[in-house]
This record gives C-alpha cells, structure tokens and sequence, in this order.
C-alpha cells in the first residue's frame, strides 16, 4: 500500500508543477482547486467548509478567498442563517477563469491522451475513487 500512496504523491507533485504553470492570471492550482470546487458543488459554501473539504486551516482558507475576491472571481457573503459566518459564491469571471484554467491545461491532457493507455487509466478510477472515499472517512483516524 505504502507504494502506491508514494506513486500517487509523486504523481499529485508532478500534476501540480504542470498545472501551475499553465493557470491563467498568475494564480495557482489551489486557486483552481477552490474555484472547481465551487463549480462541482455549488455556490454558498462556507470558507470552514470549503478548509475543511481542502484539509487547510481556516486562515490558509481565508488568505486563498481573500486573493480570489480580491480579483472577482469569489464574492463572500454574509451568511442569513448565521450573522458571523460569511458564504462564497462565484462570479461570472470566476467561471469565465475556470473555463480559461480548463482550457490551459486541455493541450498537456491530450498530449497524455495520445501517449498513455487511457483505457487502462479509466480502468482505474472505480479502485482510487474507493481509496479516496476511504481515507476521507478516515480522516484523522
């Protein structure tokens, strides 16, 4: 098992390096992340839940809205059903950047495409999907 956590850390490395240097506008692939995040599951999240789902602190959390907002992609709002709370929700621009972040990074993934077996790739999504599934409800055990 040890080994293929390490194959896949090696990978999330090596993702990572290509991914931020492909991401529009100076940003970076945990910029991304958040924005993804929102697009995959809706606006109105709260910046506890959107640390919580990313494993940061709440202040790393905050300093990643904070840049968003400060270039429109994020608007935080204050939360109706809790006065101390804020929620985040997309911009139009934001979905504009997830869609120029997508695009960048669309010529290294069909370069993966034509020199790796993606049907063997795609095979391998049912096992990973229960290994993430497992350790996130495990976490901290």
């Amino acid at each position: 098992m040890f080994e293929t956590l390490n194959e896949i850390g090696i990978i999330q490395q090596l993702a990572t390096t290509e991914f931020n240097r492909r991401m529009p506008d100076g940003l970076h692939i945990s910029h991304f992340g958040v924005i993804n995040h929102l697009c995959r599951l809706g606006d109105g999240r709260t910046p506890l839940g959107i640390a919580n789902a990313f494993q940061v602190t709440k202040a790393t959390m905050s300093h990643t809205l904070a840049r968003l907002s400060d270039r429109g992609l994020v608007e935080l709002k204050q939360n109706p059903d809790d006065g101390r709370s804020k929620l985040v929700y997309l911009t139009a621009r934001g979905r504009v950047f997830h869609e120029r972040a997508i695009a960048a990074v669309a010529p290294a993934l069909e370069t993966m495409d034509e020199n790796l077996d993606l049907e063997k790739i795609i095979a391998m999504l049912p096992t990973l999907r229960e290994l993430r599934a497992y350790l996130d409800n495990n976490r901290g055990a």
